[in-house]
């Protein structure tokens, strides 16, 4: 089965929601064996709405929508797919029950126009709605599946979790299954990843391998179709296998996992603690670390230092070093972690100084940054960067390759730093 997903809605044309529908069905039908080709967004508007649907018929064996099922006027989708495809419209008095006995719960009135939500596409199988009021609907015609959805998530997802998904798991027979999994890199570009992978990529075929950018991330995913789920892993972890021999150094975890939620989980399974000195960041590093349930565990707190003022009455740093080598250098951020490591009593520190913008500092160009990482009875290291972008931006990539290093430095100590 090829499958594409129309969602419609105007708000989801201005940007006012996201369209969160499309990816949860596309991971639904992945299981079930079923390729997704195309989304496809229209508003509410019927003659559009005809167009896509027209176009749809020509590349697609499944059509699932979503939206547009309410009672107000410029829900067009049941009218607008009935007119499409010649057929009636009929109102089911199993839905209209449940929706007037919706109301009665509530202790609402019901108003003339939420019959409306009742008319269902003569000859579809009705899919309940236990979470609203317009039910969904399943069809087939000229070997075409049609599956109409409601357009609120919380509506939704029960709905083709309960009805549809065993619907169209019937309708698909066999037991095919895609399984995805996504790597995740950091420190390495789309570019230089590609150009390490070119001939995995040139040779792909089953599992398949697609490259993605992202906010200073770059993502590999990678996807696998096959009959046996077992085989289906085998085949996923080779190809990984090939993936982390080239550009393995980069890799820090898997899926939606980010770089500060695998640090901080290291963290706890080594039962480290760490402190961090922040004047660059202003505090980011430690907001993204007490943002996980539990952080009290590992991060013990920081020290905002600002000004030389700060860096020199709370940690320490020499007056004589802060006017010669300057705040914004390796040698600051050596001693920043290191005295906040003693000074907090923790395993581990962390500095970070530079300049974040829009103007040099010290005679450092923008985008000079310093973080050094300190451990206890171990030498301290100290990376330096040439960031480019504005100052938030800048802030923002210094904490990423905070969590990065960190992540490096915990990975090369094994389970004694």
């Amino acid at each position: 089965m090829n499958a594409e997903i129309i969602a419609i809605g105007s708000e989801l044309l201005l940007g006012q929601i996201v369209n969160s529908n499309a990816q949860f069905l596309s991971k639904q039908l992945a299981e079930l064996g079923i390729n997704v080709y195309y989304h496809t967004v229209v508003g509410d508007n019927g003659s559009r709405l005809s167009d896509v649907i027209n176009h749809a018929k020509k590349r697609a064996d499944l059509i699932i929508f979503t939206g547009g099922l309410g009672p107000t006027k410029d829900d067009l989708t049941k009218e607008t797919i009935a007119a499409v495809l010649n057929r009636k419209l009929v109102l089911d008095k199993v839905a209209l029950t449940r929706i007037e006995e919706y109301f009665s719960r509530r202790g609402r009135v019901m108003t003339e126009n939420n019959k409306k939500q009742a008319v269902i596409i003569e000859g579809s199988k009705v899919l309940p709605n236990d979470n609203g009021m317009a039910p969904g609907m399943v069809f087939t015609e000229n070997e075409i599946t049609y599956l109409l959805l409601p357009g609120p998530p919380k509506e939704m997802q029960p709905m083709f979790l309960s009805y549809a998904k065993g619907y169209l798991s019937a309708e698909v027979g066999g037991s095919s299954i895609i399984i995805s999994r996504v790597l995740r890199f950091y420190d390495i570009g789309e570019s230089q990843l590609e150009t390490e992978l070119e001939d995995l990529l040139d040779q792909q075929t089953n599992p398949t391998i697609a490259p993605l950018a992202g906010n200073g991330d770059v993502t590999i995913r990678l996807t696998v179709k096959h009959d046996s789920e077992e085989v289906a892993e085998s085949l996923l972890n080779e190809t990984e296998e090939k993936i982390m021999k080239r550009v393995g150094e980069f890799f820090y975890g898997y899926d939606n996992s980010s770089l500060t939620e695998v640090a901080f989980e290291l963290l706890k399974k080594k039962k480290m603690s760490i402190a961090s000195a922040e004047s660059l960041t202003g505090g980011l590093f430690g907001k993204r670390l007490t943002s996980y349930p539990g952080s009290s565990s590992t991060y013990a707190g920081g020290i905002l230092c600002y000004t030389n003022e700060v860096k020199r009455d709370l940690l320490h740093i020499p007056a004589q070093l802060l006017e010669t080598s300057g705040a914004i250098s390796k040698e600051c951020a050596q001693l920043m972690a290191e005295h906040v490591r003693e000074k907090l009593l923790t395993d581990i520190g962390i500095s970070f100084t530079g300049v974040a913008g829009p103007s040099k500092s010290e005679g450092k160009e923008v985008g000079t940054v310093f973080i050094g990482i300190a451990y206890k009875n171990k030498p301290t290291v100290v990376y330096s960067l040439r960031l480019a972008g504005n100052r938030d931006e800048i802030r923002n990539r210094t904490v990423k390759y905070g969590f990065y290093y960190l992540l490096k430095e915990l990975k090369k100590g094994g389970n004694n730093i």
